[in-house]
């Protein structure tokens, strides 16, 4: 499906219903609006099947960002974070979900930190995974040290340095974002934009929203795998301590970038039980 707002057509899928029946009645379940990872090599698709469990309990809503996936493209040098942030309040508006839990993995995190600091009050909660409020390179590249050795970890600082590593390079690098990866079959489902790549990282590079935080006024809970070298624990800590007293911290013991492959069982536990106890709409 896709729908215009905020001046471009974002596309957009559903799972499970938002309304069920229950006696005399037809109860609301929350909704779950999910913001995938980037910039420019990934869209919806990697968060599927896995996330459709979660539509047992609630309503999840899988959102490709503008220049994105499915979603209209634009002029590359005009992308960024906050327009991105800006887009996911308009869409929420549009189809009519009030209120919405919102889980923003990786740079879907940076998406959804923005739109929590920039529109207060929105969002029911939120739920960054696996994701940071700054880019710190020697702290990534410490993080894929320690996982994976000093020959991957350089490799790692010249990525996303900016320099460029060829596709076996990469390779390894990739290899070490966690204990369990989106598969070649669930990779090749991706509808990229690889005009976006190169500038998308640039603004990646200069990340820092950090300051920011304080103004997000909604529960946050913040999950991280303990084997993440890209976004690791002590990125998580760090948005925590930004945080107002609303923010909840998870560490998932051996799980990497990608926690739901990692230890799925305790991973829908967390985030079912942070949903069920977010406050009502």
């Amino acid at each position: 499906m896709q729908i215009e707002v905020n001046g471009t057509r974002l596309w957009f899928d559903v799972d499970g219903l938002a309304l069920v029946p229950d006696g005399a009645r037809m109860r609301e379940r929350p909704t779950l609006v999910l913001v995938h990872g980037g910039p420019g090599g990934y869209d919806h698709s990697y968060f599927k099947p896995y996330f459709a469990h979660l539509a047992r309990e609630m309503q999840v809503i899988y959102l490709d960002l503008r220049d994105h996936g499915r979603s209209a493209r634009h002029d590359p040098a005009d992308w960024n974070f906050e327009v991105c942030a800006d887009d996911l309040r308009c869409f929420c508006d549009a189809v009519g979900i009030a209120a919405p839990i919102v889980l923003g993995h990786s740079m879907g995190g940076f998406v959804a930190m923005l739109y929590g600091a920039r529109h207060p009050g929105h969002a029911r909660a939120l739920i960054l995974q696996s994701t940071m409020a700054r880019f710190d390179l020697e702290r990534l590249v410490e993080g894929f040290r320690v996982v994976a050795g000093d020959e991957v970890a350089e490799l790692a600082r010249r990525d996303y340095g900016g320099d460029v590593v060829n596709e076996a390079q990469w390779a390894r690098v990739f290899a070490a974002f966690g204990p369990h990866l989106p598969n070649r079959a669930e990779l090749a489902r991706r509808a990229s934009n690889p005009a976006l790549n190169a500038p998308g990282m640039a603004r990646m590079r200069q990340l820092d929203v950090v300051s920011q935080l304080a103004r997000i006024t909604c529960p946050a809970l913040v999950c991280v795998g303990t084997l993440d070298p890209v976004t690791p624990v002590a990125a998580a800590r760090e948005i925590i301590d930004a945080l107002p007293r609303t923010g909840r911290l998870e560490i998932i013991e051996n799980a990497g970038h990608f926690p739901w492959l990692d230890c799925p069982d305790r991973y829908w536990e967390v985030v079912q039980a942070f949903v069920a106890n977010a406050p009502a709409a």
